[in-house]
């Protein structure tokens, strides 16, 4: 494909959601605000009256109309729509409250991106779903922890991990370091909305190892902080780690059931079943936390019967929040060298169960994102009961709170909201790398956020 290289990569997002399009000979030609495609020696034609407050707002306006342009000739040639449009953007929900936040109504923006009415309808609910939670402040803030440390590796799974057996040699010297960065932070943090222990699977450390987190967190901790643990996968559940996480102050666990069916669970290379899932949850329930539940559509060839077996199996647990992913291949899973594309069908049959089911059990949507690589072009959904919202998903999903994140392949981002810009730092992702360069990565993060 070419075109001028600012435009790139904007338009080549929009070749990958139609399936054979890379194989196309695609061009763009700009004059003025006209935008001149050919697609296979076939002209297309597109005139647009762009208007902006500065050049930042006009490359803008530019690259959404040349995606659209785009997505209209694909979808053209191909006969297929994509439930999102020409909407490629990770967060379609800050697109909405940008455009409220300039006294007009999100919606006709999404129609004229050919958002499906069904999705404009969803990012309605989800805004609704976050009033009470959503908060963009200066000085607000959330702290990630990154455990990077799994039993075994999903074939789904494109992240660092690895089995912790494989990794377990650097663990002492990784809490450790991970001890230095907290003690540090404390200088930092501002309004500390919420605390995230996320991974890789953290209950994949010993007791003493994750009490040695936990305690290295406490100092942090204000009154009344959200404090969530990825616990993660339920083979790694212990009375112990459960009790230690309510001894040091954390509201909300995960169990990343991903699956009810245990064909399922097996063909993704987990080594537990659907019924250890169950006995985690019973086994944190004397605890009293708020529990997140995770479910991926698509995944191993599961029929949309199948997943909605495991909506329901998931729904009779009562889970605080329960999010349905999409399943995402990116390089770096195994899944994404033995798989093509996933039959949009099935897919859109399970996600119009998942909206039909979780608001007749009394969920609401109320965070929403979408990544590169989506099986049929879809996205993830996060579902709460009422009162329910996990703040720490509310302020990374929406931007609108420093993330200061400790760890390997933990990035951490200043959010300079009177400015309306982001500054990143991002640590190295594997673990040696981390320890040898942890000097640096406390100079960075002074940096960054002192």
């Amino acid at each position: 494909m070419t075109a001028p290289a600012w435009l790139l990569p904007e338009l080549m997002d929009v070749v990958r959601l139609f399936e054979g399009a890379e194989a196309l000979s695609i061009s763009l030609v700009q004059e003025g605000e006209m935008n001149r495609f050919e697609v296979d020696g076939e002209s297309y034609v597109f005139a647009h009256a762009v208007v902006a407050a500065d050049e930042t707002e006009r490359k803008s306006l530019i690259k959404r109309d040349a995606k659209l342009d785009l997505y209209r000739i694909l979808s053209e040639r191909t006969g297929k729509t994509l439930p999102w449009g020409s909407l490629t953007g990770i967060r379609p929900t800050r697109l909405a409250y940008r455009e409220l936040e300039r006294g007009r109504p999100f919606e006709p923006l999404f129609e004229r991106l050919m958002v499906s009415p069904a999705n404009i309808r969803l990012v309605g609910q989800v805004l609704e779903g976050q009033r009470g939670v959503y908060e963009a402040r200066e000085g607000n803030c959330d702290l990630f922890v990154s455990l990077p440390f799994c039993p075994t590796k999903c074939d789904y799974c494109s992240f660092i991990t690895a089995p912790i057996g494989r990794t377990r040699q650097y663990l002492p010297a990784y809490l450790a370091a991970l001890e230095r960065e907290l003690f540090a932070a404390e200088g930092y943090l501002g309004n500390l909305r919420s605390v995230y222990i996320g991974g890789g699977t953290p209950f994949a450390l010993e007791a003493e190892e994750l009490e040695r987190v936990l305690r290295a967190v406490a100092p942090l901790l204000p009154q009344g902080c959200e404090y969530t643990v990825e616990a993660g996968r339920p083979d790694t559940f212990t009375e112990q780690k459960l009790e230690l996480c309510k001894r040091y102050g954390v509201t909300r666990i995960c169990i990343n059931a991903q699956s009810f069916s245990d064909d399922t669970l097996r063909a993704i290379g987990r080594k537990h079943t659907a019924e250890e899932v169950v006995r985690a949850f019973r086994m944190a329930e004397p605890f009293g936390f708020d529990v997140n539940c995770d479910l991926i559509a698509g995944l191993a060839e599961e029929t949309p019967e199948a997943f909605a077996r495991s909506v329901d199996e998931a729904v009779a647990l009562s889970p605080a929040n329960l999010t349905v992913h999409t399943l995402c291949l990116k390089k770096g899973a195994k899944l994404k060298e033995e798989t093509a594309r996933l039959a949009d069908g099935s897919l859109a049959e399970m996600i119009a169960y998942s909206r039909e089911a979780l608001p007749s059990a009394g969920y609401a949507p109320y965070y929403l994102y979408r990544q590169k690589y989506m099986a049929g072009a879809h996205e993830n959904v996060g579902w709460t009961k009422p009162h329910k919202a996990c703040v720490y998903n509310v302020d990374v999903m929406e931007e609108t709170a420093n993330n200061l994140a400790v760890g390997a392949n933990a990035v951490s981002k200043r959010v300079i909201l009177s400015e309306g810009r982001i500054e990143r730092y991002g640590s190295p992702k594997d673990i040696p790398t981390y320890l040898q360069k942890i000097d640096t990565i406390l100079q960075e993060k002074q940096k960054l956020f002192g």
